[in-house]
């Protein structure tokens, strides 16, 4: 993960610069693009942090080796749900927000509890019936 921790580590010194040079060349009366690559820029330091942490945490991965064979990957990758349909439904719940946010402000609303109710779903979806842990 050293790979990627460097490549989203770097977006920093990327966007933040680029956005103090688009503030000067709108002389500062554009505040949404200078915000907005502020904040891609923050995102992409927090994800950089966070993939460097696990690096050090999880160690040296086969793909961050150049010596690695390919069968030295292999394996189980972690646990996923095949067959859970709650992330369809908080998709779904998302599509309905934004749906909110253009149209009106209680459809938003609409799409809020379904996302609340996905979420909490879709977290505790081992703790009950055939699949309870």
């Amino acid at each position: 993960m050293k790979i990627e921790s460097w490549l989203f580590g770097t977006g920093v010194f990327f966007f933040v610069p680029v956005a103090v040079v688009y503030g000067f060349l709108t002389n500062w009366h554009e505040w949404v693009g200078i915000m907005g690559m502020l904040l891609v820029g923050g995102l992409a330091g927090m994800i950089g942090s966070y993939l460097g942490v696990t690096a050090r945490r999880v160690g040296t991965r086969p793909e961050d080796r150049d010596d690695a064979e390919i069968h030295e990957g292999a394996g189980e990758q972690g646990h996923f749900s095949p067959w859970s349909w709650w992330p369809l439904i908080l998709g779904a719940a998302a599509a309905v927000g934004v749906l909110g946010i253009a149209v009106g402000w209680w459809i938003f609303f609409i799409g809020a509890g379904i996302g609340i109710v996905a979420l909490v779903g879709w977290v505790f979806e081992y703790s009950r019936g055939d699949h309870a842990h």
